[in-house]
């Protein structure tokens, strides 16, 4: 019987990896989330406590994938502290995906966002040459460095660290690393993924030089499918038009980088 995607299936975690402090991998097979597209999400029930929307991890495994969560809010907390042998809900994949671009690519992560740029990593191409930026708070809490450049073996590349209180890799905010990149180098495309300040500031980095930018944004959902509009951003539905927009796009939404919306839908600074 073909699976449909927005009834929950019921998975067991097999795995989990302390990649911080504060963030977790949980792996689980599957027939499904193994081969979403770089960008797509899906929703995650943990039993008792909630559902929330998580990008989905790649895994070297196959046939499996992985939720990589920081432990933050109660269902984020909850589902970092799910252990090995104990069930999770999961439903979709959602949302739409990156459009590929060959040449120059410069991927941005910041903490869990890096979670779909390490899955469009295995969308590139050989000949790309593909420059990776990573930022982090401090040195324990950067992961997925070394993935990264495993990943890119193949590849001319560069995988760049910067920590905030520079404890690892260059201080400063990974954004300042961006317009240092971009004022440097012509790339053919960005992607970012992370804390929305960080995609405003890259996206309008990027946008401004006229280069090829998409960010694939994060914002409160609780149905993933388009009907309760809580993850609404002007006349997007993050949830059903994204979660990827291109820069021209996005340059275009006066909520984009400025307001986001809390549990009762109410807009409010960042």
């Amino acid at each position: 019987m073909q699976r449909n995607y927005n009834h929950t299936t019921i998975v067991t975690i097999e795995k989990v990896i302390d990649e911080t402090p504060t963030v977790r991998t949980l792996v689980f097979s599957d027939d499904v989330m193994p081969s979403v597209l770089p960008g797509q999400f899906a929703m995650v029930w943990i039993p008792g406590i909630n559902e929330l929307p998580m990008s989905v991890m790649i895994s070297d495994e196959s046939g499996k994938a992985a939720f990589t969560v920081r432990k933050h809010g109660v269902a984020s907390t909850g589902l970092f502290n799910v252990k090995v042998g104990q069930q999770i809900g999961i439903r979709g994949p959602y949302g739409n995906s990156f459009d590929l671009k060959e040449g120059k690519l410069l991927l941005v992560g910041g903490g869990t966002g890096l979670v779909p740029m390490m899955r469009l990593l295995t969308h590139v191409k050989h000949t790309d040459d593909v420059t990776v930026l990573i930022g982090a708070k401090s040195k324990n809490e950067v992961f997925f460095e070394e993935l990264a450049n495993r990943l890119l073996t193949n590849n001319t590349h560069k995988v760049i660290v910067s920590t905030d209180d520079g404890s690892y890799g260059e201080k400063g905010f990974v954004t300042d690393l961006v317009e240092k990149h971009l004022n440097q180098t012509k790339y053919d495309a960005v992607y970012v993924c992370g804390p929305e300040i960080m995609m405003y500031k890259t996206v309008q980095s990027a946008h401004s030089r006229g280069v090829f930018v998409q960010a694939s944004l994060e914002r409160m959902m609780k149905c993933g499918v388009g009907i309760c509009g809580s993850c609404c951003m002007g006349e997007d539905l993050v949830c059903k038009d994204g979660t990827v927009f291109d820069g021209e796009h996005l340059s275009q939404n006066k909520e984009f980088g400025n307001y986001h919306r809390n549990k009762a839908g109410i807009l409010e600074n960042y």
